[in-house]
């Protein structure tokens, strides 16, 4: 896996208490919620996936367990099968990382994806505007505006483009969809964007309970960066900021963990300032051997350009360990 999953392989699963679940699906079956549909950009087990895949598994395979018919359409990457079983729930994945949206909407709005009493959007950057389509209970999570990232994530025209979609095209359209994000800060963007106040609900993600205090601290300071290994995580800029303080911290190390794109050009910068003694790419690791990570760390360290709530950010807190972003 290339996702926060790049990071790590899949936590050991710990359940929760299946009798609340279960009292919350008949609430919602009470209410004819039976069969629940989902729209994302990318799955969890697409090599490009990071924390906002890893936040839909959890509370989709949550639902399963409750007892509820899940279906989660998303787009199609290179192996992976086009239909899939996870956790209880089923995978469609149908379309490009662009194609994917007219040809999920379409699938949805024809009944060829099935009869649903409830939908879920995940907007990641681009929205699946359900206000025009959906008529039934929905709701839209949204982790995070993209804002500056455009830049990185798209050719310039198609940029600008992006900006004016998230920014002005899209948000008077959900004016009346309940919104879920993950932090205060990220709920003001949105208010500032457009959003209605009353419409957007921030609710903190959860961590597992293996992220905990413990182990043994690193006894030469030790900062620590997870996650996918992509223009707008901007590791790069995490690299050139340590070899900076190691003018006035000489026995600092820096190890990165994860993949993606970027890999081969972090390797060269690293060679080029000559750090490899110092930093350490760590590659996937295991979920027992991040938590290990976080914990021997004096420091963990993001340099995105804008996130709602960095997961890993969050993983690192449970451990005792503070952060820098």
């Amino acid at each position: 896996m290339g996702n926060l999953g790049a990071a790590m392989t899949a936590p050991p699963h710990q359940p929760d208490d299946v009798d609340e679940l279960q009292r919350i699906a008949a609430a919602m079956i009470d209410r004819g919620v039976r069969r629940v549909h989902t729209l994302a950009w990318r799955d969890l087990d697409d090599p490009d996936a990071g924390g906002s895949e890893v936040h839909a598994d959890e509370f989709l395979r949550r639902w399963a367990v409750a007892g509820l018919d899940v279906t989660h359409r998303t787009s199609l990457a290179i192996g992976l099968p086009r239909e899939a079983q996870r956790h209880g729930y089923r995978v469609v994945r149908r379309g490009s990382k662009y194609s994917v949206f007219p040809r999920a909407v379409a699938a949805e709005v024809t009944g060829r994806a099935g009869r649903y009493d409830a939908l879920v959007e995940i907007w990641n950057g681009v929205p699946w505007f359900s206000p025009l389509w959906c008529h039934k209970p929905r709701i839209t999570f949204l982790h995070h505006v993209h804002g500056p990232m455009w830049g990185q994530i798209l050719p310039a025209p198609l940029a600008g483009f992006g900006r004016v979609l998230e920014a002005r095209l899209a948000p008077p359209f959900y004016r009346r969809t309940q919104v879920v994000t993950p932090s205060d800060a990220t709920r003001d963007e949105l208010l500032e964007i457009g959003f209605r106040p009353a419409r957007v609900l921030a609710v903190p993600n959860g961590v597992s309970e293996a992220f905990a205090p413990g182990g043994e601290r690193s006894p030469a300071p030790l900062v620590v960066g997870v996650g996918r290994m992509a223009p707008v995580k901007r590791f790069d800029e995490l690299i050139r900021a340590a070899a900076v303080a190691r003018v006035t911290v000489a026995d600092l190390r820096l190890v990165v963990v994860g993949s993606g794109p970027m890999f081969g050009e972090l390797v060269s910068l690293v060679a080029e300032l000559g750090a490899e003694e110092w930093v350490t790419f760590a590659g996937q690791l295991t979920h027992h051997e991040l938590v290990a990570l976080y914990q021997s760390a004096w420091v963990v360290a993001s340099a995105s350009l804008a996130e709602g709530w960095g997961l890993t950010l969050t993983e690192a807190a449970a451990c005792g360990t503070p952060a820098v972003a």
